[in-house]
């Protein structure tokens, strides 16, 4: 584990609960566009890397596939075994997986590359794991990721917060650019034949309340920044918040947040 890891580890460490309740919502939008693209249907054995909360898990076994799924926290491991109790949900860590090779028809990535330290390595361990001519799908935040992605950075450069000066970021040797092409390069780079690319954008509908309370309580980067503030300056930030989220609010009174992913598909 290197020194970015470790660093997501801590980010996400005792906040299942919290991003079920909150951020989970806005990563299920491209779920159905992920299972597509590995074919899961009746008795597809799919793999489901970083499940979180267990959404993508939960749409696979919707859908008749036999389902497995990892993730390196283990509150979320234990929160997505409740949720999807027909899956296989264990706690394992990219780049090195805990199967053998070929062991899935199809394999899925929503919103994990972005946490991963070895970006390469991991694809190539999803590739490994899969059978000759089976699937590999992944989502990624792309750069620029949409306006609405910015509101909580935004609140906290308001609110006269400092980005921490070093925070761990991959090794220029092993990252990419977040783009359709950089993520097709690196797909390809990592042994996938015939990775594709696609942007996927999106409104995401939420209340003011649901995307404060993610942030409050710790969860993803700028959600951990703003956790470790004092009281006084939490509040700032929410009162910079509430300013900035009138750009996003409709006539119903909830937000409209615009997002930008990128989808990328390959074959092992």
């Amino acid at each position: 584990m290197n020194g970015f890891d470790e660093s997501s580890r801590s980010v996400w460490s005792g906040r299942a609960v919290a991003y079920a309740e909150s951020f989970a919502a806005l990563c299920a939008y491209p779920i159905g566009q992920l299972l597509d693209a590995v074919g899961a249907g009746p008795g597809v054995r799919l793999l489901d890397v970083g499940t979180g909360s267990g959404n993508v898990a939960a749409g696979a076994c919707a859908r008749g596939a036999r389902v497995s799924a990892v993730d390196a926290e283990p509150g979320m491991v234990e929160f997505a075994a409740k949720a999807v109790p027909a899956a296989d949900v264990r706690v394992a860590e990219l780049p090195v997986l805990p199967f053998d090779d070929d062991a899935f028809d199809g394999v899925t990535a929503n919103f994990v590359l972005d946490h991963v330290g070895r970006p390469r390595a991991a694809l190539a361990e999803l590739g490994r794991v899969t059978r000759p001519g089976g699937r590999i799908a992944v989502t990624m935040w792309s750069v620029p990721a949409g306006a609405g992605r910015d509101l909580l950075v935004r609140a906290t450069e308001a609110a006269g917060v400092e980005r921490p000066a070093h925070r761990p970021v991959p090794a220029p040797e092993t990252d990419f650019p977040r783009t359709e092409q950089g993520l097709a390069d690196v797909m390809l780079a990592a042994g996938l034949s015939g990775p594709s690319c696609r942007t996927v954008a999106w409104d995401h509908r939420t209340s003011a309340q649901e995307w404060w309370h993610g942030a409050a309580s710790g969860v993803g980067f700028t959600g951990h920044l703003i956790a470790a503030q004092p009281a006084g300056t939490r509040a700032e930030i929410k009162r910079q918040f509430d300013l900035l989220s009138s750009e996003f609010t409709g006539p119903d009174g909830r937000l409209a947040l615009p997002h930008r992913a990128l989808l990328g598909c390959g074959t092992a």
